[in-house]
């Protein structure tokens, strides 16, 4: 009679936040690469083993790649990383500068002081931002519950950043289209979804417009910026579309931009009569999840509980 041998020891996996410094390495030429290749690339740039890549989870995939993928969207999120094209990644000046300055580590303390990643970060309830709660230490104190919750959370951010990045890489046209049926599926112009895009030449500084009621009495105007993230929307373009509104003789408006509003503006549109409101990127992406707009279900989880009325 044999023994049998012991099952080999695999050594532990890194997390998935030190992975972020071998992504930007197998990135750092700054040549794109397929999400495959990124993947590939940095399992040999972190020394994982045979061993360590064959380890599954319970979802049946590699759990060395899932967490190199949470790197790769976190990167993204920071802008370290971009997205030349659908599913292809290449490193950018702010992530070239950010593994410089951080060449063996990079935390999402790190990642925090990046304001494209703060605009998009999960925040947990009853925490203030300005004393924000490092990730690996609220995991450990998450009941299962939470831990779900928190995971959907993140997903939710990460769709977030892909869906403005999506919708800035489009051509003003679509978002003007876009941010009219969004108006409208939150319901908006009635069951009969009365509104309409009417930007372009000669539009008058408005780029659609909603019908409250069937007459079109109650209208509602839009303005709908597509900038870039470092892009600040100041008190004179907002300044602009008031004008607009005053030559239509409106008095309600909707100013919607992919960036982001400077103080100036955000204070002018508080101190002026005429009722505007104001949706940066942020806020526009979580309108558009909540309400199905541009986005699909991907993947539908059922938690089970017992039925007492069965045991009673």
């Amino acid at each position: 009679m044999t023994d049998n041998p012991a099952p080999a020891v695999v050594e532990p996996i890194p997390k998935w936040h030190e992975f972020m410094v071998p992504v930007l390495r197998v990135l750092s030429d700054g040549k794109p690469r397929t999400r495959r290749d990124s993947l590939t690339a940095t399992l040999d740039e972190a020394g994982m083993t045979e061993e360590q890549r064959a380890v599954m989870l319970s979802s049946g995939q590699p759990k060395a790649e899932n967490r190199i993928g949470w790197a790769m969207s976190d990167l993204t999120r920071a802008i370290a990383v971009a997205k030349p094209e659908r599913g292809s990644f290449v490193i950018t000046d702010l992530g070239k500068d950010l593994l410089q300055k951080n060449p063996y580590a990079i935390t999402q303390e790190i990642l925090r002081n990046i304001p494209a990643y703060r605009d998009y970060e999960p925040q947990r309830q009853n925490v203030s931002k300005a004393d924000p709660v490092d990730i690996a230490v609220e995991d450990s104190e998450l009941d299962p519950t939470e831990q779900i919750e928190r995971g959907i959370q993140l997903l939710r951010a990460d769709l977030a950043t892909d869906l403005l990045k999506r919708l800035q890489e489009r051509h003003p046209d679509f978002f003007e289209e876009a941010v009219v049926k969004l108006l409208l599926t939150m319901g908006y112009g009635g069951a009969e979804n009365r509104g309409r895009r009417i930007g372009g030449s000669g539009d008058g500084g408005v780029d659609g417009v909603i019908d409250q009621d069937a007459l079109g009495l109650d209208q509602i105007y839009i303005q709908a910026k597509r900038y870039a993230p470092d892009i600040t929307v100041g008190r004179e373009a907002f300044q602009s579309f008031v004008g607009a509104l005053a030559g239509r003789g409106a008095t309600r408006g909707v100013f919607i931009t992919t960036s982001r509003f400077s103080a100036g503006a955000i204070e002018y549109a508080k101190s002026i009569p005429t009722r505007i409101i104001l949706i940066n990127g942020k806020q526009l992406t979580e309108l558009m999840i909540r309400h199905g707009v541009g986005v699909q279900i991907a993947k539908t989880y059922t938690v089970a509980e017992i039925d007492e009325d069965f045991f009673e």
